[in-house]
Order: C-alpha cells, then sequence, then structure tokens
C-alpha cells in the first residue's frame, strides 16, 4: 500500500485548471524529485501536498489516513522553501528549535533533536549565530535541520538550492542525498535542475502543463523515454531530435520505418565523429565546448540539420572544420508527428 497516495488531484485558480487530475503513489522511504518546466505546476503540487493551497479536486492520503483537507500543521509534513525563511534575530538553535519550543515540547527533548540535527548537518560549531553571520549554504542546513528537529512523515523541499552558486549546490546536493540515506525519511524534492533529479532521486515525476508526462527511475527516463517532450527534457545536453525528413541517409539505416512526418533522436553520445567524407553524413562545426571531461561538437549537417556529439576525449576541431558523422542507428529513438515514442533506442553500455 502506498504511503501517499494521491488520486485526481486538481487546483484551479479562478477558471485555469493548473493541476489536472494527478495520481501517484509514493512509497514510505522512497526519495521522488518532481521535475519540469517553469508553469508546469510542480510546486503548486507540492504546495497542495503540503496545505498551503486548497485541493479543489480529488483525494490525499498519508499513511492511510485522508489528509485532503486538512490544516498543513496537522498533516504531519515539513517543508524547506528555497528562500530559507529564517527568523533574522533567532540564534540557528532558537531558528531550528521554534516549531518544538511553540508545541511546547520538553526542554531536554529540544536540545537532543537540536543537538543530533546539528551533528548530522555539521552545524553544531554555529549554534549560536545569527542567519546573517553564516553563509547560504549553512542557511540552507540551518532549514534543513528545522525540518528535522520535526521527526515529519514526509520531507517537502521546494527547489532549495536554487538561490546557491554552483559549488555549493553540488556540495548541499551531495549532503541532501547522505541526509536521506541516514534518515530513511519519505521526501518530495522539487527542482527545475534536472542534475537534481537525476542524481538524487529514487523515482522522477516528470510534469508538463498540470498533468504528469512520466513516471520512473532515472535511467528509465533516460533510456525510454514516454515522448519527445521527456526525452528532450531529460538528459545534457539534450537529446538531438530532428525531422526524418532532413536526414534521408539516417532514416534510410533505421531498420523501422519512421513514421510519416515523424522524427528521429539521437543521444549526443550516439553521434561519433569521423574525418570529413567519412561515415554516415557530413557536416561543419559549428561550436566546440571544450569542458575538460568531455567535449561537446556542435556540428550543423550538409541537410541542415543541427546534431551535437559528446565524447569523451578532448579534440583539435575548430568552429568551421568539416567532419564526417557516424550515427548508432540502433540507439535511435523513433517518434511520430506528434511526438509520440514509437521505438526506443537500445542503450549501449559505456
Amino acid at each position: 500500500m502506498a504511503y501517499l497516495k494521491l488520486r485526481g488531484i486538481e487546483k484551479l485558480f479562478g477558471e485555469h485548471r493548473v493541476i489536472k487530475g494527478i495520481d501517484l503513489d509514493i512509497q514510505q522511504g522512497e526519495f521522488v524529485v518532481f521535475v519540469g518546466p517553469s508553469g508546469c505546476g510542480k510546486s503548486t503540487l507540492l504546495r497542495l501536498i503540503a496545505g498551503l493551497e486548497t485541493i479543489d479536486g480529488g483525494a490525499l492520503q498519508l499513511d492511510g489516513r485522508d489528509i485532503t483537507h486538512l490544516a498543513s500543521s496537522k498533516r504531519d509534513l515539513a517543508m524547506v522553501f528555497q528562500s530559507y525563511a529564517l527568523y533574522p534575530h533567532m540564534s540557528v538553535f532558537e531558528n531550528m528549535s521554534f516549531a518544538l519550543k511553540l508545541a511546547r515540547v520538553d526542554e531536554a527533548v529540544i536540545r537532543e533533536k537540536v543537538a543530533r540535527a546539528a551533528q548530522i548537518l555539521n552545524l553544531t560549531a554555529y549554534l549560536e549565530r545569527t542567519p546573517k553571520e553564516l553563509s547560504g549554504g549553512q542557511r540552507q542546513r540551518v532549514a534543513i535541520g528545522r525540518a528535522i528537529v520535526r521527526a515529519p512523515k514526509v520531507f517537502l523541499f521546494d527547489e532549495p538550492l536554487s538561490n546557491l552558486d554552483a559549488a555549493l549546490r553540488g556540495q548541499t546536493r551531495i549532503e541532501i542525498a547522505k541526509l536521506h540515506r541516514e534518515l530513511g525519511a519519505t521526501t518530495i524534492y522539487v527542482t527545475h535542475d534536472q542534475v537534481e533529479a537525476m542524481t538524487l532521486a529514487d523515482r522522477v515525476v516528470v510534469l508538463r502543463d498540470g498533468q504528469i508526462e512520466q513516471v520512473g527511475s532515472p535511467l528509465e527516463l533516460y533510456d525510454r523515454p514516454a515522448n519527445q517532450f521527456v526525452a528532450q527534457f531529460i538528459g545534457t545536453p539534450q537529446m538531438n531530435v530532428v525531422a526524418a525528413d532532413a536526414l534521408p541517409a539516417l532514416k534510410a539505416v533505421c531498420d523501422q520505418a519512421v513514421p510519416a512526418g515523424g522524427f528521429i533522436g539521437l543521444r549526443p553520445e550516439n553521434v561519433m565523429l569521423q574525418p570529413a567524407g567519412q561515415g554516415l553524413l557530413q557536416g561543419k562545426v559549428e561550436l566546440v565546448e571544450a569542458l575538460g571531461a568531455e567535449t561537446l561538437i556542435y556540428v550543423s549537417t550538409a541537410d541542415g540539420a543541427q546534431l551535437v556529439a559528446r565524447q569523451n576525449t578532448r579534440t583539435p576541431l575548430h568552429a568551421g572544420d568539416s567532419v564526417g558523422l557516424q550515427i548508432d542507428a540502433d540507439a535511435a529513438h523513433l517518434f511520430d508527428a506528434r511526438g509520440r515514442i514509437t521505438r526506443t533506442g537500445q542503450a549501449h553500455p559505456a
């Protein structure tokens, strides 16, 4: 039985239906990530679960209890916001213990719980400081610690790393993953960053226009996307998707007919560069992104299609160079004119 169960969840703002009948089961101890483009409804759905927005249709159950219309304070959930939402005049200890004090928890129990959370989050040395004396990453850890001391049934994270710089995002992401492993808590995490989704999640929920496009493990979504939207949303850089008619040579080597007006999708690692005159396609280098451990090479084909190739070696190529392209046709994904998948490419281990 699902620990958190969403059935037909709907939300309207005026006459605008922003959440359109969401059905989802989340198991106890799972780390589930909601991901999707801006405006897809992922934060609204999280707020509906938290009780910060009213549910206009459907039912929400937690551990067998109907919480659809229960006040947020009675749902046994804890939310960590993007903006930290710390009290500036309170110390770290006071911020982390505030909810427990409101609940009139015994002082000794409060100290024990805060000390434990501070130890987990490496905040012990900062308990007497105020938020203005902390870095952005430390403030976010305080916000997480405030949620931990409440020992909720479900942790809710609403884009918690968006305000951090790149280095801190990577570091804090690792800390959140370790925290989940240590606590084993059921966690729902909202992000627009698919790297966070791919690295943190047990399962990823891809949303678009208030509806679920696909649910699965990160690699399931990467290898077996349900449609063109998911295929291009998951993966960095995104999958090459071109109209089949724009690559007649590739269309000819696919072992199954491409649907009329359809598209061919290729992950960048399945596009291999060859010397000019060799390979299935010919093209010209538009841009080289040398990232150190890998290189991304953007190529415009002779037929006018734009493709990006990923390789884990460095290259002497420069913009303007002519190249050949060899394609792993077995790895090609095929889509019909409406973006529905008709064949999933075969993933090949590196």
